[in-house]
């Protein structure tokens, strides 16, 4: 057994106490497998309200926020604990998400532990005051300076695709900044999140109540953060129909509300570009992690002449990606979360063929699986970009190719969406790429296989994709209030 969990399951961990769910607990399942790998504390709004009063105490009644090389200290010593126990926490990762092992090397697991560093830094180096100077009014001179302070108590719901990097991407910034957390992470991956508790408790100094960790299948249990009055802020990964009922609740107390949600990006290929090179690249990338990723380009726009050769350049990129056990080095597309997301990934190529879609390649389960959540990766052709399965986020691992006109219809077709998260443009000429990219409305947008993912890089959506902004300095920035403090001069 791991030695992060124990065998009777994984408890909360509230006011600096590793502590029991008042719901008893809940199963953890490998999708891979189907089978039940344990369990994980259940908590009540009860245990819930418990977590934030230790929060709320924390941060009123310490240094916490004051103490900026502290915090950093205690960030580092985070870091070094989970490297210490990486293996530990990859064994973890592979059984409870599915993640493909080749993966955990980078964003689902080592890349967050590394970029727990930017975070330190900023503690450290963050210029938390500016003098504005001197200013007369009504005949008094008075000095201006502008003081950035943290927000104070953070509740922080992250969801299962990524834990991890999603836990992580707001505990970093979030205590960095001097905030407390309560994080409740998805009911999917409970261990990923209570494995960071006990890794917090035994091997940091961070006090007491300043990060919280609560894990429950009770969605109600999520709601009552949000809700809860003495939680200043929400930060929120999810999908957006959960982000706007998160952005309802959060309205009753007017806290601040960070939203990282869905996507439809859109990856546009100019007549110009190598189109064989650009529908493979894009296709392998939507069938990494069975496209369980917000930021995928899950719509292949290509010109109406070179329609039939990318179709076929991604079909075959797709043919060669199927979907396979996680726990091998050459896989790179894995299970679905659960049975609930296979069959919704399943009722969406349902409606594509009856919309007239063409399945060029996978459209079913994995036939050398009998267990396990598996859908093979799947191209779809002949339809538009107003159909269903065009429009709307499938999280799962399918590109529908979808032909444009030249590149001011394509534009408009990469911004006929509801989500503005992020996307991709593939051309030869650099000025004709750049006027496509500042055509099109989104967060983060790649050029001929550019990566814009890092710590230092602000990561959010236009539109329904959210609000706000995570990683980066701007990220760090979204968990600080100003204050301006006037003095006679």
């Amino acid at each position: 057994m791991n030695s992060l969990i124990p065998t009777e399951g994984t408890p909360l961990l509230i006011g600096g106490k590793l502590v029991p769910g008042g719901a008893g607990v809940f199963a953890t399942v490998n999708p891979a497998t189907e089978e039940i790998l344990g369990h994980a504390a259940n908590a009540t709004p009860e245990d819930m309200d418990a977590a934030v009063a230790a929060a709320r105490a924390a941060f009123d009644e310490s240094d916490w926020s004051r103490d900026h090389a502290f915090r950093a200290r205690c960030l580092r010593q985070l870091r070094e604990a989970m490297r210490a126990h990486v293996e530990q926490l990859r064994e973890i990762t592979i059984a409870e998400v599915g993640a493909p092992v080749l993966l955990t090397s980078g964003p689902q697991l080592e890349g967050p532990i590394s970029d727990l560093e930017f975070a330190a830094q900023l503690a450290e180096t963050y210029s938390w005051e500016t003098d504005l100077g001197t200013a007369v009014q009504m005949g008094i001179t008075s000095r201006r300076v502008v003081r950035r302070e943290a927000v104070g108590v953070v509740g922080a719901i992250t969801p299962w695709n990524f834990p991890h990097q999603i836990n992580l991407a707001k505990l970093g910034p979030a205590l960095a900044a001097g905030n407390t957390v309560v994080l409740k992470p998805a009911p999917d991956t409970p261990w990923c999140a209570a494995a960071l508790g006990s890794l917090i408790l035994e091997h940091t100094d961070i006090p007491a109540g300043v990060v919280n960790i609560v894990t429950s299948d009770d969605h109600g249990v999520g709601a009552r953060l949000v809700e809860h009055p003495d939680v200043d802020m929400v930060s929120f990964t999810g999908s957006t129909r959960t982000g706007r009922a998160v952005m309802t609740g959060a309205a009753t107390t007017l806290k601040r509300t960070f939203l990282e949600l869905g996507g439809k990006s859109a990856a546009v290929v100019l007549d110009d570009a190598d189109i064989a090179a650009a529908a493979s690249y894009t296709a392998f990338t939507v069938a990494v992690h069975a496209g369980q990723g917000c930021a995928l380009t899950t719509r292949l726009l290509v010109p109406r002449e070179s329609y039939a050769a990318a179709v076929e350049a991604a079909a075959k990129s797709m043919a060669g990606l199927r979907a396979g056990d996680p726990n091998k080095p050459g896989t790179i597309c894995g299970p679905l979360i659960s049975a609930a997301q296979r069959e919704r990934v399943e009722r969406y190529l349902d409606i594509a063929r009856a919309d007239g879609g063409r399945i060029v390649t996978g459209g079913t389960r994995s036939e050398k699986h009998t267990r396990g959540f598996f859908v093979e990766p799947t191209v779809i052709a002949d339809l538009s970009n107003t159909s269903t399965v065009a429009q709307e986020e499938i999280f799962g691992p399918v590109l529908v190719v979808i032909a444009h006109d030249g590149d001011a219809d394509a534009i408009r077709q990469a911004n006929d969406s509801p989500y503005g998260l992020s996307g991709s443009v593939w051309g030869s000429d650099p000025d004709r790429v750049d006027r496509v990219v500042n055509g099109i409305r989104t967060g983060t947008l790649s050029v001929n296989g550019g990566l814009w993912y890092h710590a230092d890089a602000p990561f959010g959506g236009y539109k329904q994709s959210g609000i706000g902004r995570e990683m980066g300095v701007a990220g760090f920035e979204e968990y600080l209030e100003t204050k301006l403090v006037a003095t006679p001069a």
